[in-house]
């Protein structure tokens, strides 16, 4: 049975910067709370980029295993990059970083 192949997300300016804090996050993943709050963004931004990469398999979802009632809060998607998408992110800031040379040069 073939795979169906996912769409690669679309890579703006603050897709870019997310990749950016998994690359230099925590290997436990990351909540999308902790990403707008580090960046200053909207959530509305960060959600969406965060279902695209998800979607895309770059991202893995996971919701926090303790119950609301222990944690005192709502539980949090925790999110981690797969290895496909540490090899993106890696590959698509590193592109990035070449550009930035090459117009600066």
């Amino acid at each position: 049975m073939a795979r169906r192949q996912r769409p690669e997300p679309r890579l703006s300016h603050q897709t870019l910067r997310v990749l950016k804090i998994f690359l230099d996050g925590p290997n436990e993943g990351l909540a999308g709370s902790d990403i707008w709050k580090a960046l200053g963004l909207f959530t509305g931004t960060v959600y969406p980029i965060l279902l695209r990469l998800d979607g895309a398999g770059w991202l893995r979802g996971d919701w926090e295993k303790l119950p609301p009632s222990e944690l005192g809060r709502p539980r949090k998607r925790i999110y981690q990059l797969t290895p496909t998408g540490y090899n993106k992110a890696r590959e698509a800031l590193a592109t990035l970083d070449v550009q930035v040379v090459q117009v600066g040069s």
